[in-house]
């Protein structure tokens, strides 16, 4: 669980972009999906800043539970934190910190500006132009709340998952499922989101001050 936890995190947070291009004869993307997407995106990028509690499940392919974690995410522009069980994941939008706390290490990487970074700020942006395919499947009602239900198929097939379920409400993604070719099902779900609240750039930088005796290894 202690290596799902941040693969899945990652993977959950982009998508696992790749800029695939669709080939000839796989179809098209349904339109109306296409607009509430860009509604979702649209609308987050008008946020100067989130913060906000999630949950991740974990299933197999019989719906047997494998965990639950849960924790907090803050972003403020291309800066971005997150903080669940025992592991946390800063970014300033230069520099990568991932720390554990079990072994009371943090790993330091540099951001390649020219690479597709790893940002949670993709989950609720235009992600989904060049790697899905997308339907609208109609409206679910989960929580009390009627969500829009949009299935995203990959468009390389050499991908670990074969779809991808995101749940949207007022312009803004709940839930999204990740269904992979092992079986196993990953259910991300948002809580308690607030939007423009004043989150200092601090926030997003690794203080070594604050965890004594952490070893850092500098990949810089």
């Amino acid at each position: 669980m202690k290596k799902a936890i941040l693969a899945v995190l990652i993977s959950v947070f982009t998508i696992i972009t790749s800029n695939a291009q669709a080939p000839k004869g796989m179809g098209k993307s349904d339109a109306d999906a296409k607009k509430i997407l860009d509604q979702v995106s649209a609308k987050f990028k008008s946020y100067k800043s989130v913060q906000a509690q999630f949950v991740l499940k974990i299933e197999n392919a019989t719906g047997k539970s494998l965990g639950n974690k849960s924790g907090n995410v803050y972003m403020k522009g291309t800066k971005y934190r997150i903080s669940a069980s025992g592991q946390e994941i800063f970014s300033d939008g230069s520099n990568i910190w991932t720390y554990e706390k079990a072994a009371n290490e943090v790993t330091i990487n540099k951001i390649d500006p020219t690479a597709n970074s790893i940002t949670p700020q993709k989950l609720f942006t235009n992600f989904y132009d060049k790697d899905f395919l997308y339907k609208l499947n109609g409206v679910v009602k989960e929580g009390g709340k009627n969500l829009q239900e949009i299935e995203l198929t990959p468009i390389d097939k050499s991908k670990p998952f074969f779809k991808v379920l995101v749940y949207v409400d007022k312009s803004t993604i709940y839930t999204t499922k990740v269904f992979e070719k092992t079986g196993n099902r990953y259910t991300y779900s948002i809580n308690n989101m607030k939007t423009n609240t004043a989150i200092t750039d601090d926030t997003f930088i690794f203080d070594a001050k604050k965890y004594p005796g952490v070893e850092v290894v500098d990949l810089r």
